[in-house]
């Protein structure tokens, strides 16, 4: 599978790879990876089954791990480093533990390695399974009739972002029967326990965020034993949109 990927600048300079989260795509890294850009040649990835890459029917870390791989070799690239938020962080880090020699440094954002049992997620995708396509006018009118499900504005508007129009009508951009079927599996932790990428690696997470807690210290530097731990204080889940300069910042540095 090649996936499709936007390039943001920086020809010339270190390779970066960024891996949104689930239901995202390279759109919502537009901003960001162009700041990176100035340090970086940035490549922002939709993974399988968002975006404008390919559907198919699997939908594991091994398998998205693979096509980061098999995008690396396409492109003619030996070694990069990896930012991955969230679904995406958990894919980098598989890929640092079970390449090591593809993978120069490692920015986790806001997940950590372990189980998660995403309720929210499941409310969002509840929502978006309801919505009669057929009868749909707008993706406004779409946030409306997630509120009964999504109590969060910012995230109603982000789930509408996964709308587009056709010429029969809207439809989901992302492959929501897979992802749907999938999200147990991708809640899991994406490693095994003999897991390990020794290079360097810097975990970012947001203070206002549940995703990582002063617990998964332990079993980040267990996997990851020359980790730097990183919080922004104010931030929720999306630090790159949340509290971007200082993100940047983080990950410059």
């Amino acid at each position: 599978m090649l996936l499709h990927h936007i390039a943001l600048g920086g020809t010339g300079k270190p390779p970066m790879l960024v891996l949104h989260g689930m239901l995202g795509s390279s759109r919502n890294w537009k901003t960001t990876g162009r700041d990176l850009a100035e340090h970086f040649h940035v490549f922002a990835l939709d993974a399988r089954n968002h975006g404008k890459s390919p559907h198919a029917p699997e939908m594991t870390y091994e398998v998205l791990m693979n096509d980061l791989i098999a995008w690396l070799d396409v492109n003619g690239i030996a070694k990069a480093i990896l930012v991955g938020h969230s679904m995406g962080g958990k894919t980098a880090m598989l890929l640092a533990c079970r390449h090591p020699e593809r993978v120069e440094r490692l920015v986790v954002v806001d997940i950590a390695p372990r189980d998660y049992y995403w309720v929210a997620h499941r409310g969002e995708f509840a929502a978006m399974n309801e919505l009669d396509l057929t009868s749909l006018q707008s993706r406004h009118e779409a946030e409306l009739r997630f509120e009964t499900r999504v109590s969060s504005h910012g995230i109603r508007k982000f789930l509408a972002t996964n709308l587009e129009q056709g010429v029969e009508g809207w439809r989901w951009a992302v492959n929501l029967p897979v992802l749907t079927q999938g999200l147990p599996v991708m809640e899991k932790n994406s490693l095994q326990v003999d897991d390990r990428f020794a290079g360097p690696a810097l975990f970012i997470s947001g203070g206002r965020s549940h995703y990582v807690q002063t617990a998964d210290q332990v079993v980040i530097k267990k996997h990851f034993p020359a980790a730097r731990i990183e919080v922004i204080a104010d931030s929720g889940h999306n630090l790159h949109m949340d509290r971007r300069e200082e993100f940047v910042r983080l990950v410059l540095s």
